[in-house]
């Protein structure tokens, strides 16, 4: 399994960040990167992309599981699938 992520910028109606990998696409909720932050915050961009390459594994093991049509493990089980490759 490749742990390849490539961050595609920041959906502001879903509150998230389109990551692809080479099983997929997907949103990642800004609140799982939450942990931290004051109620109610948001993660800045920069806080969100080092999220992401310090959790590249977990996120790439869940897309390549949803692009399987299986769940991935929580707090990974709310991403959600955009495409399958």
């Amino acid at each position: 399994m490749s742990t390849r992520i490539q961050v595609r910028g920041r959906n502001v109606a879903r509150e998230a960040y389109r990551i692809e990998t080479d099983a997929g696409a997907a949103f990642v909720p800004e609140c799982l990167m939450a942990s931290g932050l004051r109620a109610g915050g948001r993660p800045s961009h920069q806080d969100a992309y080092e999220w992401i390459a310090a959790h590249r594994a977990a996120l790439a093991r869940a897309v390549e599981r949803l692009a399987r049509g299986d769940a991935p493990r929580p707090p990974y089980d709310i991403l959600t699938l955009i495409e399958v490759r």
